[in-house]
């Protein structure tokens, strides 16, 4: 479980510094693209999101289909999100079907089929997953399903803290483990 609380510490870290990049740079150089009538009281709309961008190591690529800003309440939505981070060896993908990034926190919350995965076949499940910059604490109170290997670990709820690089698994946890052929 050690291994896996670095991975997901890893994780956490690289999708927050992509979220709130790409945040600063579409608020401050997109243009507003008509999208028909405003469904919405945003001060900003944007459709068809597609950002990237590389620092240091690593690279990233933010899509969704529509963004929203709120400057009142500093908070933008974004709707069918996927994020690819790619740092050095390892690969992630989070996917999620509308959240929120609040601007003055840095906080982050992805709400619908949340799924975060590895390329060394890491998988997480959740509905709802959030992000507290200040506390550097990832979690869930919705059940949570995580896979690799073969084994399969099932919780009520998720809470990972990155300062202590500890990972607890919530509620009444399940775990089933494969065998060395698979079964």
């Amino acid at each position: 479980m050690d291994r896996l609380s670095r991975r997901i510490l890893a994780i956490v870290i690289l999708f927050v510094l992509v979220v709130a990049g790409v945040l600063v740079v579409r608020t401050q150089a997109v243009r507003m693209e008509p999208v028909g009538p405003q469904p919405s009281s945003a001060d900003l709309s944007i459709k068809d999101v597609d950002l990237q961008e590389q620092y240091g190591g690593t690279s990233w690529q933010l899509t969704a289909d529509q963004g929203a800003v709120f400057e009142r309440e500093r908070r933008t939505t974004l709707r069918n999100i996927r994020v690819r981070v790619e740092h050095r060896d390892q690969t992630w993908t989070i996917v999620g079907q509308e959240g929120d990034y609040f601007q003055d926190t840095r906080d982050v919350e992805l709400r619908g089929n949340v799924v975060l995965t590895s390329a060394d076949g890491l998988r997480l499940e959740t509905s709802v997953l959030r992000w507290k910059g200040a506390e550097r604490r990832l979690w869930t109170d919705a059940p949570v399903r995580l896979y690799q290997d073969g084994t399969v670990v099932d919780g009520s709820g998720l809470d990972v803290r990155m300062a202590e690089e500890a990972t607890t698994i919530q509620g009444r946890v399940r775990a089933t483990f494969a065998d060395e052929s698979g079964r």
